[in-house]
Order: C-alpha cells, then sequence, then structure tokens
C-alpha cells in the first residue's frame, strides 16, 4: 500500500509540472505535449516505487520527494529534447 502512494505522488508531480507548464506557455492544449509528459511520469513512478520497494517503511518526507522527483523528471527530460533537437 505504501509503494501505492509513492507512484501516485511522483505521477501526480509530473503531470502536476507538465500542466504547470502549459499554463505558463499560453499555447494552445497539445495533446501528445502532455501524453509525454505523462509517459516520462511514468518512468519515474516505476523508478520510485521500485526504489522505495527495497526499504521497509515510507515517511510523509517521502511522499513529497516523490512527488518533486516526478515534476524533476518531467522537467530533465522536456529540457533533454529540446537540447537533442536542437
Amino acid at each position: 500500500m505504501n509503494l501505492l502512494w509513492i507512484a501516485i505522488a511522483a505521477l501526480g508531480g509530473g503531470i502536476t509540472s507538465s500542466l504547470l507548464g502549459w499554463l505558463d506557455s499560453k499555447e494552445h492544449f497539445d495533446p501528445r505535449k502532455f501524453l509525454a509528459s505523462v509517459v516520462r511520469s511514468l518512468i519515474a513512478t516505476a523508478l520510485f516505487a521500485s526504489g522505495y520497494a527495497l526499504i521497509n517503511g515510507v515517511t510523509p518526507m517521502d511522499i513529497i520527494v516523490a512527488f518533486c522527483g516526478g515534476a524533476g523528471v518531467d522537467v530533465i527530460g522536456k529540457t533533454g529534447q529540446s537540447l537533442i533537437k536542437k
């Protein structure tokens, strides 16, 4: 059950980052860009859940870290994509 909260937090962080980026861009909503963020968030979710499967307990701070990590993976993924395209 604890891993579920970690997974939800990481996924929520990535999706929140994506939505905030879209709101800040003042562009029309592009489902392709949003789906790419969701995929990056799912990768973060898998990484965090597998990492926390190795420990015995999850604290509220761990959930906050997973949320921020999910957002960070989304931001780093977007930056990496833009650098590769140049």
